[in-house]
């Protein structure tokens, strides 16, 4: 057993999900994400190959790495959306997240983003952030039930977070590509997750937007723990924090942006020569 696994059983054994209060994640040892000897095979080939992983609470870290190296299986893992062969995945020191549905472990603070925005194209920038915070509801009574004055200002902080406060009356099927990535960053980040799970965020934005995206990111960190799975070096380079490159299922390299682009593994297998 690793140390960070060690730290985490003094703690004791997982609590079910039942019990589980939004945003309550016990990250007294520093650390927000255990992923520990984890294997995923799909028709014999392995897609994650015992890998071990560790997050800090309210880290910036990049995923980088050839396709078919195992980013989006772990995510899916983490996610709930596939089961481990074997290894485990604890959220906080108690929460087993092999042992939740995907809503379960969305209420309990882990948030994902996909490469494509998944938006109300035919509502409001304020009226896709009002359902996302009101996700308990259907849609109707999402929209004509009334807001208090605390939702109002967490809509509006969100708004200022993504940039979007002179479109919040615009409908989000007008915004510009960029613009919908943001829209729905702000949907998750309605929902206060401790946990940002963002995949590519860049593909297909301006020059200027890739900017701008990388300043959101970079101001998230903190308050939430982000993990970007990215193949845009440069992007990833303006990030400026933790890289962890995988390759065929395992961590193959981890360390700041330099340490990864100058070391000979991550050369041959990604980067090339």
């Amino acid at each position: 057993m690793t140390m960070h696994g060690a730290e985490r059983n003094q703690k004791g054994s997982a609590v079910g999900a039942h019990v589980l209060q939004p945003g309550v994640v016990d990250t007294s040892h520093g650390v927000i994400l255990y992923v520990e000897n984890l294997t995923v095979s799909f028709d014999g080939f392995k897609a994650l190959n015992d890998l071990t992983l560790y997050l800090d609470t309210g880290e910036l870290r990049c995923l980088i790495g050839p396709n078919g190296a195992g980013k989006t299986t772990l995510m899916d893992v983490i996610t709930g959306k596939t089961r481990p062969d074997s290894g485990t995945v604890f959220f906080g020191n108690a929460i087993d997240l092999t042992q939740m549905a995907e809503y379960e472990i969305a209420q309990a603070g882990i948030g994902r983003k996909f490469q494509r925005p998944t938006i109300f194209q035919g509502h409001t920038v304020f009226e896709n952030l009002e359902l996302a915070m009101q996700t308990q509801k259907n849609l109707w009574q999402s929209l004509v039930a009334r807001l208090t004055g605390e939702q109002r200002d967490r809509i509006e902080a969100t708004l200022t977070t993504i940039g979007l406060t002179a479109e919040m009356h615009t409908r989000a099927g007008l915004l510009s590509h960029g613009q919908k990535q943001w829209l729905e960053l702000g949907m998750l980040l309605i929902q206060e997750p401790r946990l940002l799970l963002v995949d590519e965020p860049v593909a297909g934005m301006t020059p200027q937007e890739t900017e701008r995206t990388a300043e959101l990111l970079t101001s998230l960190a903190g308050k939430h723990t982000v993990v970007v799975v990215e193949h845009d070096m440069e992007f990833v380079r303006r990030l400026a924090r933790k890289v962890t490159v995988l390759h065929e299922g395992h961590v193959l390299a981890e360390g700041t942006m330099d340490a990864v682009q100058n070391d000979p593994r991550v050369i041959e297998v990604y980067l090339g020569a």
